[in-house]
Parts: structure tokens; sequence; C-alpha cells
């Protein structure tokens, strides 16, 4: 389920949310290389048409620098850095909060964040961070190593604090803070993502007052105190975020005033939008679609960009919701747990016809759970064991189960009832519809009744295992070890009462042995195939069939952005990074200041102990909420 993306994670990870394990980006010492749109306010004049009254509306006075407007097609599920896991909620905690490590914006390597650089004990078991002396919170105070410590123990101690990002800190044994300037971490077995924690450091003198962190959303008191290149300022729910630049951000302060994520339910009215120059920049949920970038193309003034995509698009069949006490909810259908029947389903899905037709070639043919775009980790199955579009075997395999056609030609059961299968859709997604109209035909030709069930809220049904298969994805990062994790029995919910880490229930011991394995292995190459071999069980396993690895396809104004980085340098997307780079980069174009770098290439930042210092950017999540999967990094 979820939108990572994930990651989101991302969060576009799942189409639905979950809670967050593990997004992590790679040891450094191996060097694992593993938007929705506000106007400019003093910008082009077709932004300044619209700009009183859409000034209210983004909780601003208009009086304010020069505004970026982003159009985004999901909502915030928290803005509490220890809840949230939605895509857009992630990215503006990677804005305002400092990660101790981030991706470089050119080729996803790790590099310093608030930790100038980290030193492993011989046994790798310690890991000594050294925390840098120029970030200040946005109230004045000095961020040091004991906000680090404090955020890091919070999570270890408090179930509610560890709801969002718990299995950071699950092979955590000690953390403490030396020094200002001295973290330490001691861990139960070696952990080969130490350089890729993605954990928000917040503030301990602020943090330290919460009560309950399973129920406090941060989303009542503005500012809200970070140490990022933003400052959250304003938030109202399904309609606005607005930050304020940081002016004593370590690396710089952005050179627009202010940053406005602006929420569209209508995709359409998003476009709509941008092409009035009511917003700078939209990219759609999570993409455009491909009439609406070709309706783009061409138009004055407005930049289509186009990339290879973070996220994977996939169904995901119920496997048999169940908690981590053994007790099982639900109420998904029991012919989807035989593997016979799961396969011959995905032996019905024509990938070739939905990148054609669906993505209109905007699209790869999905196979992997990890994307193209990261080939250290990308995984494809060959010979026999490919699930390749075949009905004919498809229905072969169903007859073996002992779900046959009856005089009517639909298939049934022992019971003598026919198929009919229940599929979770995104009520606001097309692709979901367009794809969910080839499945009623394609599986309809096999004897199989097809209800699609789009919905507002998919994750009611969801948590609640009352579905049967759900359209689900996620946006990956540059280290895979998040979005494995969420197939862990480890992310099972406690109870039937409680929301785990779960994408969709999964829980094998093979697939748990192997993630164990690749958690702890420091040689890259040698968990690559750990990886692999992850990536392998689960699609025989046939409860995630990746359908495709969608493009990135996004638009902004050029008359109000003169220059915004995309990552990777070369053919990358602005929005949803693995890093803040983007909206920190972004230049207006009426500034004199070109120096943000061209439209489609990164900017140069300085150098810090002798690497390129870059970060990344990720992502009011309910305990018992999801965010949609391509909404998570």
């Amino acid at each position: 389920m979820n939108t990572h993306d994930q990651h989101g994670r991302g969060r576009t990870g799942p189409r639905l949310g979950r809670t967050r394990l593990l997004a992590t980006a790679g040891a450094a010492a191996l060097v694992l290389t593993a938007g929705l749109a506000s106007p400019l306010v003093p910008a082009a004049p077709r932004a300044h048409a619209a700009e009183g009254t859409q000034a209210e509306k983004d909780g601003k006075d208009g009086k304010d620098g020069k505004v970026l407007t982003v159009a985004v097609a999901q909502s915030v599920d928290s803005l509490s850095p220890f809840l949230a896991v939605r895509l857009l909620s992630t990215s503006i905690h990677r804005l305002t909060y400092e990660y101790l490590t981030n991706y470089d914006p050119k080729d996803a390597h790790v590099v310093p964040g608030l930790a100038t650089k980290w030193e492993p004990s011989p046994d790798k078991l310690t890991w000594t961070y050294t925390i840098r002396s120029d970030s200040k919170w946005s109230d004045g105070q000095q961020a040091t190593a004991e906000d680090a410590a404090w955020t890091f123990n919070k999570m270890m101690t408090d179930q509610g604090a560890a709801t969002a990002n718990g299995s950071f800190v699950n092979n955590f044994e000690k953390v403490t803070a030396p020094s200002p300037t001295q973290l330490v971490i001691r861990l139960k077995k070696p952990q080969a993502t130490m350089t890729a924690l993605d954990v928000p450091i917040v503030p301990k003198h602020v943090w330290e007052k919460v009560d309950d962190f399973s129920e406090f959303n941060n989303d009542k008191s503005f500012p809200v105190v970070g140490n990022g290149p933003f400052v959250l300022t304003a938030y109202k729910p399904d309609s606005y975020v607005r930050l304020k630049a940081n002016r004593d951000f370590w690396r710089g302060a952005p050179k627009f005033d202010e940053l406005v994520f602006r929420y569209y339910k209508d995709q359409d009215a998003a476009v709509a939008a941008l092409r009035k120059g009511e917003v700078s920049f939209v990219a759609g949920s999570p993409a455009l679609t491909p009439a609406q970038a070709a309706s783009l193309k061409g138009e004055k003034d407005i930049r289509v960009n186009e990339g290879p995509g973070r996220r994977f698009y996939a169904l995901a069949t119920n496997p048999g919701a169940q908690a981590r006490n053994g007790k099982k909810f639900g109420d998904g259908h029991p012919s989807l747990l035989d593997e016979r029947v799961r396969h011959a389903l995905f032996m019905a899905v024509d990938r070739k016809t939905i990148v054609d037709k669906v993505f209109q070639g905007h699209a790869v043919e999905g196979q992997g759970y990890i994307p193209p775009r990261y080939p250290t980790y990308f995984w494809e199955p060959s010979g026999n064991r490919r699930l390749a579009y075949d009905p004919a075997k498809a229905a072969e395999l169903l007859d073996r189960a002992g779900y046959r056609a009856n005089a009517d030609g639909k298939r049934v059961g022992k019971d003598g009832k026919p198929l009919n299968y229940r599929v979770l859709c995104h009520a606001t997604d097309p692709n979901d519809k367009a794809v969910g109209k080839y499945l009623q035909e394609w599986w309809g030709g096999l004897g199989i009744g097809v209800t699609l069930d789009c919905l507002d809220n998919v994750t009611d049904p969801w948590l609640a295992g009352k579905y049967d298969l759900a359209f689900d994805g996620w946006s990956v990062n540059p280290d895979p070890d998040f979005v494995l994790s969420i197939h862990t029995c480890a992310a099972l919910p406690a109870t039937p009462k409680d929301t785990g880490a779960t994408d969709n229930f999964i829980c094998d011991k093979t697939y748990d042995e192997l993630y164990a394995k690749q958690l702890a292995e420091y040689d890259p190459a040698e968990r690559a195939n750990l990886v692999k071999q992850m990536e392998s069980r689960l699609y025989d396993l046939g409860y995630m069939n990746v359908m495709a690895y969608p493009n990135a396809v996004e638009a902004y104004r050029t008359d109000q952005i003169e220059s915004i980085t995309t990552m990777p340098a070369e053919a990358g997307n602005i929005y949803g990074q693995d890093g803040y780079w983007s909206w920190w980069s972004a230049v207006p174009a009426d500034s004199d200041d070109s120096s943000g770098g061209s439209t489609s290439t990164g900017v140069v930042i300085g150098i810090v102990a002798g690497v390129v210092v870059l970060a990344g950017l990720a992502g009011l999540f309910a305990m018992r909420r999801r965010a949609t999967a391509e909404d998570r990094e």
C-alpha cells in the first residue's frame, strides 16, 4: 500500500502510508551509491492578478518577499517528525530539521549534514559522529550532539516516538553525547546503514515538553523551532503549508523568502493554476498525466521536466492480515492465500499495455521491487521464473488450484461461489482507474470478477485488512533498506488494534533472514547480492506485482523560477528528491543571483572535510493512519 513515496521514502512511497522503518542510504565508509506550487509573489505579471486572494488562502499577508508556491496533490499526515510518513510531510521535515547525513544531489552518495564526519570502531559496533558547531535552532539556541542523542533515546524508550522511525534504532544499544560536538552510538551488532540514519534531529529543549508522542501532531503552535533551510510558520489542513527562509541556515539561506505547499484535490485544477501563474510548480499525484504534460509542452514560460522515477507502481494482494501476536483480522479473499492464484492473476496483467496505453511511454515495464534508477540493487527475473503475460497459462494455474470455470464461464471455488475481487484504488489517481479497467477486462477473460473500490480514503480499509488487492507503490531511496523493511514480520502491528509499519502484512521467515543479513553486511557487492535475493523472494511469493516504474513528470514556470536543482544532476527530478536541494537552490526569475545553476543541473556547494557537502530531501500520520504510497519517500 502506501507514497514513500515513502519517502518518501517514500514516501510517493507507498500509496498508503505506514510507519516508517529504516529509510537508509548506506555506509559512508563503503560510499554506497546505492511539488506543488505557489506563485512567486513579486513574479510574473500573471501571478499578480490572483495574489491578493490567494495570499489569504495561503495564510500570508502578501507583504513578504518572493514566494515559491508548489501545488501538491496530497495532504499532510502529521507535522510531527516522529509520526509522519507521507512524502509531503517528510519533505517538509527535510526542510525544517537537519539529519546527521544527507545525499549528494549529483549522484546520491552520502555527504555530511548535521554531522561533519563519522568514524566506526574496528568492530563496527561503535560509531562516533562529529556534530557541526555552526548550526543553530531558529529560536537562537545552539544545535548540539545532546539534541541528537535525546532524539534517538526518545525513540528507543517511547513507543509513540518510535512510530515512524523506530526501526532506525532497533539495533541501538546505547546513545550518548560526551560533548556538544560528539555523538556516540553503540550497536548490538554491525549495521550497514549508519551513514544514512534518515531521522530528523529535533531540539531537546522544545520536544522534551511533549507528553504523548503518539498523539502530538506539532500543528498548533507556530513558528516551529527547527534548524533546516526553512522554518515552518503556518499550516491549514488540506489547504496549505507555509515556510519561511531560514536566514541563519549554516549552508546559506534559500533564495526565495517563502515556500508554500498548496493542496489541490483535483490535478487538472493544479495544472490550470500553473498556467495562470498562481503556482510556480506542479508535479501531480505524484506525476503529471501524459495528457497534462503534453498540453503544457510548448506553452510560453512553462518548462516540463521528465526523468527516470524513484517509484514503482504495483498491485499488492492481501496475504491474510495478521498481527505479531498471531491474531488474524480483515476479510481478504481466501483464494489469494494460494500462490498459484496470485501468480495466475499477475500472468494476466499486460505490463506493456500499461506502459504504452496508461503511461503512454512515460514509464518502464516493472519487474523487481527496486527501480532501474538504482542499478546497484536493480533485479529482474529471468527464464522460467518470469511471470510474463500469458492468459492461457494463467487459466491453467487457476484450474490446477481448483478454481474452474462453471457453465457461465465464471471461476468458482469449492463453495460454489464465483471469484470476485475487490481492488482498492485511489479516487484521485487516474492511473489507478485506467489500470483498473484493464484488470476488469483481463481478469474477466479468466472468469474472475473485479470490483474497483475507488476511495478518497483508502487508509481505513487497508489498515483493517478489508481488501483483496490494492494499487501500491513507494518512492525508493538510494539505499533500499526502508522499502525492504516494510515487508518483514517485525513490521506487522503488535495487535489487530495497533498500526504497524507493514506495507501489506507480508511475513515470511526466509525473507526476514535475508533482511537481517543485508542489514549487517558491509561489503557493497555482497549486500547488493543479498538485496537482490530479497527481491527474488518477494517476486516468487507473488504478493507484490510491480507493473511499472513511472517517470517523474513535472512542470514549472520559467518566468517565476530562473533555475532549480534536479536530482540526479542529469535527467533528474525536482519534487520528491532525496534532499532539500530543489527548493533550497531555486532562484527567482527576477533575481540578480543566478548562482543556483541552470534549470536542469545541480548547484555547486562548498567542500567540507574534503567531501562535497550536500543534503537530502525526503518526506500528520496519526497512529492509525497511513499515507498513500507515492506519498512516501
